[in-house]
């Protein structure tokens, strides 16, 4: 049987290679970019909400495989969810990954988030781990748009 550490890196690596939710969506309500420019990573992320809840999250992006693999693992965990659930993930796993205590009830929650948890021992890692979570966080925070008016400028 693998370890963990190896079923974690298989995690990442699918997802980085095979993201989920990858993608313009032909409708968004908001959306928002993120960027380091430590590392020139990108990520454009769009929801759609219906009410109060995340119906649709999608995100185009490019650079390292953590980057890519953590927006792909958001768009999974926050779809379906209410806004505040989606923030309370987005603060729990940002704890996560800048190396706050975490207690087991906040790992279970976080379910596979935890595979990126390994990035809070390399500073550089967590703009990277952080950079998608930022960009929804932001998404979700703005007024509402016109669907027919998100831009890929």
């Amino acid at each position: 049987m693998p370890d963990l550490g190896e079923l974690y890196q298989s995690l990442i690596l699918d997802h980085s290679r095979s993201p989920k939710n990858y993608g313009e969506p032909a409708r968004a309500d908001r959306v928002a970019d993120g960027r380091n420019p430590m590392c020139g990573d990108t990520v454009r992320v769009w929801l759609t909400l219906d009410g109060d809840r995340v119906a649709d999250v999608r995100f185009v992006g490019k650079g390292c495989a953590i980057s890519q693999a953590s927006a792909s693992l958001m768009t999974t965990a926050v779809k379906g969810k209410t806004r505040a659930e989606a923030e309370q993930l987005f603060t729990r796993f940002h704890d996560l990954v800048t190396g706050k205590p975490v207690d087991e009830e906040t790992r279970a929650a976080l379910g596979k988030l935890v595979a990126l948890g390994g990035v809070s021992r390399f500073p550089a890692r967590v703009k990277c781990a952080s950079l998608g979570w930022h960009a929804m966080h932001a998404a979700l925070n703005q007024p509402a748009r016109d669907p027919a008016t998100v831009s890929t400028e």
